[in-house]
């Protein structure tokens, strides 16, 4: 077991105590897809990811894609470096509040298959509605445990 601080703003924050059969660390990449960085910039931001994915205790990368969107040319970089790291990739697809039940389903179907994944790996969600949020946490479990 493990105390780990409760995430707030406020002063003497309280810990919860947790199960710790290992440590856990997530990394929030920054976004690349509609930021406004240069080519330096963006360059610096590839050799961070690069550096990341060789991490021997890396179990795999959750990989937030708008679901409204085919893959953008940074997107298919991004699929390129982390087939190139052999990296597990659990795709969560956002804003699927967005569109309707038969555009979502559809929208998944491309997704999937643009990105060449397989269902299980392809989780959609929604922010605002918390759908698929649970099936995400259940998936990033899998991954974590090494049954993904």
């Amino acid at each position: 077991m493990f105390l780990i601080p409760e995430l707030s703003t406020e002063q003497g924050a309280r810990s919860k105590l947790l199960p710790a059969p290992c440590s856990l660390y997530f990394l929030d990449l920054p976004g690349y897809g509609y930021a406004r960085a240069g080519k330096a910039q963006r360059a610096a931001f590839r050799g961070l990811l690069k550096h990341a994915l060789r991490r021997e205790w890396l179990r795999g990368v959750v990989w937030l894609l708008d679901i409204r969107h085919p893959p953008s040319a940074d997107d298919r970089a991004m699929q390129e470096t982390l087939v190139e790291g052999q990296t597990h990739v659990l795709a969560a697809l956002t804003k699927a509040d967005k569109l309707s039940v038969n555009e979502r389903l559809t929208r998944e179907r491309e997704r999937r298959e643009e990105l060449e994944l397989p269902e299980d790996q392809v989780v959609v969600t929604s922010a605002v509605t918390r759908a698929g949020i649970l099936e995400l946490r259940e998936a990033i479990e899998g991954l974590v445990r090494g049954a993904a």
